[in-house]
């Protein structure tokens, strides 16, 4: 594995937990530098606050960080309305959204919400699919068309347009989701806990020989990790510089996201002073060399 040589990014993993204080979080978060913030999306989970309410507070209380979900729950967010979300807040914010994308994985609690029961395969097919219609609703354009198994549009209007073209990064782990990353999205958004970085090179040649087969470069798509930990006595800083240097020349990612454990505050503050700018300087130096 190689280093796809693409720009640095450093983000903030949000727990969107009702009873935390994550508006002074994305504010320190903001305040800090990073240039992502990412919050789950599980709406069946009684704790958690609304990620798509909680992603537009949060634009409105920044000025500068990108945020996104982390990833959508695709089978309770409609395409065409996730799409007319995602370009409202990119337009409202001046280009802060990006848009993660989940096939959906705990089915139960999904159904239990009212969404649709899915095999891995069909849940694949239907990211698919929505990928499509999203394009379509952001194209702007009058008439929109599109005829699927699981999502169709019937002369929708679509639009407004937003302010960026906003990135589709899909969290997804299987051969044809995979597959479907290297073919249409513009990222892909692994976690540690499930693709540690043992497993990134098979993953990621699943997604390289996919995107060469669709004519494009395995450069074009963003490589975005969520990194679960705490920097402490235990994984110091300068263990976790030489890691995330070590993930962006030797093991093809680009973008970390810093899922923390324990006092966020404190932990914010020693990734964002400590280890994100050696983790540039580190990986400027090695890729000059």
């Amino acid at each position: 594995m190689s280093d796809y040589g693409r720009p640095l990014q450093f983000g903030y993993f949000l727990v969107p937990d009702a009873g935390d204080p994550v508006i002074e979080h994305a504010r320190l978060a903001d305040r800090l530098g990073l240039d992502l913030i990412g919050v789950q999306d599980h709406p069946y989970q009684r704790r958690y606050l609304d990620t798509w309410t909680l992603l537009s507070v949060i634009a409105a209380v920044t000025e500068r960080v990108t945020v996104f979900p982390d990833v959508a729950n695709l089978p309770l967010r409609q395409p065409a309305v996730l799409a007319k979300s995602a370009a409202s807040l990119d337009l409202l914010s001046g280009g802060r959204v990006e848009l993660g994308l989940g096939a959906g994985g705990f089915w139960d609690a999904i159904e239990a919400y009212g969404g649709p029961r899915r095999t891995k395969g069909a849940a694949i097919d239907a990211l698919g699919e929505a990928i499509s219609v999203i394009r379509q609703i952001w194209s702007g354009e009058r008439n929109r068309r599109f005829e699927g198994e699981h999502y169709r549009l019937r002369g929708a209007q679509a639009g407004p347009s937003p302010a960026h073209g906003i990135g589709i990064w899909l969290g997804v782990g299987g051969p044809k989701g995979l597959a479907l990353a290297g073919r249409a999205a513009d990222g892909w958004l692994p976690s540690s806990p499930w693709a540690p970085p043992e497993r990134l090179p098979e993953l990621h040649a699943r997604i390289d020989e996919a995107a060469v087969e669709a004519g494009r470069k395995p450069s074009d798509l963003r490589r975005v990790y969520n990194i679960n930990g705490a920097i402490g006595p235990d994984r110091p800083a300068s263990q976790w510089v030489a890691e995330l240097t070590d993930l962006a020349v030797g093991f093809g990612m680009d973008s970390f996201v810093f899922w923390a454990e324990g006092d966020q505050e404190r932990q914010l503050h020693l990734f964002a002073e400590e280890v994100v700018p050696e983790v540039r300087r580190q990986v400027a130096l090695e890729r000059e060399a």
